[in-house]
Order: structure tokens, then sequence, then C-alpha cells
């Protein structure tokens, strides 16, 4: 009895660990669907950023080395399907189910957007500052170069590119590397070169050709960054950290709620869009500013509360190596 009890509950444990790691994921597609705010900052937030580039690191090469030797039962084994398959699925229902409403929302309530965002981002320069340990000067330094790099990407200004499927495989590899890095956006360098509205139209409109050489750079650009983050984890985890944090610090520029159009351009169908914007001040205190102050707030709070609970993400990850060996 006892042990129907304990197999019981360790399987309500796995249960939890999936629709947190589903859970996960769909915060990490969410994110990435908002030009200037990275699905990495999410998986950091939530614990699993390590044990994601760990499993992207097997995936791509030890699974990929069985297959090509023949042996596809091993290859399938090593895989951490226990992981990735709750992540990817929460990603995906998130990118297909949310396109539409995040695109509504950015177009006639920005500023409720951002300030929601901003209040995410803000809180994570916290949390992931914590993970630095000990602030040297030179870790101050490295924070410092992160931050003034990443103020300087995120206000230049976008430029235009052919609607080539070549270019679309460029592009998926560039997304993906900043939809890993926490603090930089993958959507937002899209924006940068031209492909955000191009390939949210091809989600909309399901163009799987189009998606499909997207989505294949954007694998060949994981399995090669995957591996450096690796490498930077394992022999300069504090030196990363330091890193995105400055990047984090950095990307508030971008996310800030208050913007005014500086200047403008035509996309590729003639609408009028902004290319450079500078950030402001509210205009006045009104019931918008109390709303966007209430968001960032609530904000600012859910990344408080997911940083208390370190014991309930170490659980998880034993819960998700339980189910996976």
């Amino acid at each position: 009895m006892r042990e129907f009890g304990g197999l019981l509950k360790q399987s309500v444990r796995r249960r939890a660990a999936m629709l947190w790691l589903f859970v996960t994921g769909f915060s990490m597609g969410s994110a990435d669907l908002v030009p200037g705010v990275s699905g990495g900052t999410m998986a950091l937030l939530f614990g699993i950023y390590e044990e994601l580039i760990h499993s992207i690191k097997i995936v791509s090469g030890r699974a990929v080395k069985l297959a090509l030797q023949g042996k596809m039962k091993d290859a399938v084994l090593v895989v951490p399907w226990g992981f990735l398959v709750p992540v990817g699925a929460g990603m995906m229902v998130a990118v297909f189910s949310l396109a539409r409403l995040i695109s509504h929302l950015l177009t006639n309530h920005p500023v409720f957007v951002w300030s929601f965002f901003f209040g995410l981002v803000a809180a994570s320069v916290w949390v992931v500052g914590r993970r630095v340990g000990h602030w040297s000067v030179t870790a101050y330094g490295i924070m410092a170069a992160g931050a003034v790099a990443t103020y300087v990407l995120v206000g230049a200004v976008p430029v235009q590119t052919p609607a080539a499927l070549p270019v679309f495989f460029v592009s998926g590899m560039i997304a993906i590397v900043a939809m890993i890095l926490p603090g930089i956006s993958g959507s937002f360098l899209l924006v940068l070169i031209g492909k955000y509205a191009q390939v949210l139209e091809s989600v909309t409109s399901r163009d799987v050709v189009t998606l499909g050489v997207f989505a294949l750079g954007a694998v060949v650009g994981l399995a090669l960054f995957s591996r450096v983050l690796s490498y930077m984890f394992l022999h300069h985890h504090h030196t990363l950290m330091a890193f995105l944090t400055g990047v984090l610090l950095g990307s508030l520029r971008k996310v800030w709620p208050w913007k005014e159009t500086v200047e403008t351009g035509l996309d590729r169908h003639g609408n009028v869009v902004p290319l450079v914007e500078a950030n402001r001040l509210p205009a006045a205190f009104d019931g918008q500013l109390v709303v966007a102050l209430g968001l960032l707030v609530i904000a600012v709070g859910l990344i408080v509360y997911l940083s208390r609970h370190e014991m309930l993400r170490e659980q998880v990850k034993d819960d998700i190596g339980d189910s996976t060996a």
C-alpha cells in the first residue's frame, strides 16, 4: 500500500513538472512574439535555462551522431523527451494561438503591453544579477559592456531585406540566437532586418515553405550557439551571468512603454511604420497611466514570486531527471 502511494505521489509530481514545463514554454513563446522581449529571459526566470541549453546540445550533437552511425534506437533514447516535448508544445501553442492577439494589442494598446514586459525585464535584472555571486570590478565592467552594447543595438534603425528564402534562412539563425539569449529579443532583431512582419504574416497565413526555411535556419543556429553557451556556463558561469545582467539592463531602452515616433517609413505593403522612436515620460497622470503602472507592478510581483521558489524549480529538475531516466 505504501509502495502504491509512493508511486501515485511520484506520478502526480511528474505531471506537475510537465505542466510547469508547458507553462514555461508557453511563456517563452509569448515573450518571443513581442519585439524587445526574449524567450530566453523567461527560461532563465523559470529556472530551466541551463537544462534547455544542455538538452539542445544533446539533440544537435550526441543524438545526431548516433543517428548517423545507424543507432537509431540509441539516438531516440538519448533525447530528453520529458523536458523538450512539454516546453516545445507550450511554445508552439503560444505562437499559433497568440500571434494575432499580441499583434492586435501592440497596435491598439502598446503602452499596456510594453508596461507589463518592462516590469518583467526590469525585475529580471535583479534576478539574474543575484546569480553572479561575487561582484568584482571585472564583473561590473562586463555588465557595463553588455548594457552599452545592447542599448546601442536596440536603438538601431531597421533596414529592409529581400523576401527571399535564403534571407529567411539566415534570419532564422539570427533570431534563434537572440531568442535563447536572455535580454536580446529575436523578434526585435527580426524587426531590425525587416523580417518580423513577414515572418508573422507567414505564421498567420500558414505559409509552410517560408516557415520551413526559417525553421531550418533556426535549427542550424541553435545547434551552433548552444555549444558556445554550454561552454560558457561550464567554464565562465559568473562572467556570463554578469554579461547577461548588462544585456537585460540595456534592453530596457526598447521596452520602455512611452514612446514618440521620430521617423517613419513604409513597409512592403505601403503601410506607414515607425522606424525611429524616442522614449519619453507619460504625458499626464490619467487612467491609462494607472493601468500601465498596475501592469508593471504585477509583472514585477510575478518575477519576485518566481524567484522565491527556487526549491520548486529544483524539484522540477529532479522530476525531469526521473521521467527521462
